[in-house]
């Protein structure tokens, strides 16, 4: 009983029909919001100067007012903000006492330079101090992730981030804002801490986060790795798009050690591949082998899985819905990076694969992805 899936399809490639198209799919656990486990949350929340504008210290006390709504009596928060200084503005309180966690988070006022090291390290003292065993012990990083004072050098961040790491308590990095947001900063504080990155710009976006999305800040598998294998007599050559900044060495698939990314409860994750296929293949093995490792939370022995997929030919217009929406936002991605990848895709064919690949968008994720293609089409 595994506590993550995996599937695997392959079909044409819309953008280059010689080619194939490989997805790869893994999705956490569903956990009931009765069955979940009791949360030690800690919040540490940037109040330095340059949070002051409405979309970064306001927005983010709207997004976690929509967290404490849904808290339990077991669960616990505290409040840290950070400026010059580092502060305790919440101590340690039970979940149900509601309204005393958002009188003190609606207190909050941005102002001074930012230490981001002497809040991290406070965060993480009151979360181990507060640690609940087969828990959920979280920090929960609030910031546009411009860290100006203390450890301001990236390397140095990263490896107080990675001490901490081993403390069992995980970390999720949200960024705010839009003006002098250090996106990829955060993602690798957020990387090397067992944890995850999300970007907030809008109550929309706090509301996928915060209520839609909400079973990410529960981890049910850590340090995942995935490592395919292509057979040679079927797959000529082969590309992943996307995951630049997340790629490992092949010898640190087998190694414990090493750490990788987490699966919250729920959570997809979606990885693409473009093959360039044998033109005569005669092999009946696998075209592909994915193989899988992770970790429960709580321990540090890696679980292996396998999946093999055989490509039976499938063309991209029989594919399903969700290899035709994952293909239009990847073409989407090229466009705009001008790729030299991007083959025959224009504006229009994305927003025609998209509205193949509609089919289920509970909360108008798909539909809302339709008005980005607009937005790209349409840019001066």
């Amino acid at each position: 009983d595994h506590p993550i899936a995996l599937e695997g399809e392959l079909s044409g490639c819309p953008w280059n029909p010689g080619h194939r198209l490989l997805r790869i799919g893994i999705k956490g656990k569903s956990i009931p919001r009765d069955q979940l486990p009791p949360s030690n949350f800690v919040l540490l929340i940037d109040v330095s100067g340059s949070m002051s504008s409405a979309d970064k210290l306001e927005l983010a006390k709207v997004a976690f007012a929509k967290m404490v709504q849904w808290l339990q009596p077991h669960d616990r928060v505290a409040i840290v903000t950070y400026a010059g200084s580092s502060g305790v503005a919440l101590p340690s309180t039970p979940g149900d006492q509601k309204q005393t966690i958002l009188d003190a988070l609606f207190a909050l006022q941005p102002g001074g330079s930012t230490n981001g090291a002497e809040g991290i390290l406070t965060a993480y003292q009151i979360a181990e101090e507060h640690f609940v065993e087969g828990g959920n012990n979280r920090v929960i990083l609030a910031t546009d992730g411009d860290f100006n004072v203390g450890i301001s050098n990236q390397n140095e961040l990263v490896a107080l981030i990675e001490e901490k790491r081993a403390s069992g308590v995980f970390l999720t990095v949200l960024g705010f804002g839009t003006g002098n947001l250090q996106d990829g900063k955060m993602e690798q504080i957020a990387n090397h801490g067992n944890g995850t990155y999300e970007y907030i710009d809008s109550e929309k976006q706090a509301e996928k986060v915060f209520v839609q999305e909400f079973g990410k800040f529960y981890t049910v598998a850590k340090d995942v790795k995935v490592q395919i294998r292509f057979n040679e007599q079927t797959v000529k050559a082969w590309r992943l798009i996307g995951y630049e900044n997340r790629l490992l060495q092949n010898e640190d698939f087998e190694d414990d050690t090493k750490d990788a990314g987490e699966i919250g409860a729920g959570q997809c994750i979606t990885a693409l591949y473009e093959l360039v296929p044998q033109t005569v293949s005669w092999s009946l093995a696998p075209a592909i082998t994915v193989d899988f490792r992770y970790k429960q939370p709580d321990s540090e022995a890696s679980i292996p899985l396998t999946l093999e997929l055989f490509d039976e030919d499938v063309s991209f217009a029989a594919a399903s819905p969700a290899q035709k929406f994952a293909a239009a936002v990847a073409a989407w991605a090229m466009l705009l990076r001008e790729s030299e990848y991007a083959g025959s895709a224009t504006w229009d064919l994305v927003e025609d694969w998209a509205q193949q690949g509609m089919s289920y968008d509970p909360f108008g994720f798909k539909a809302e992805f339709l008005d980005l293609v607009d937005l790209a089409r349409n840019a001066p």
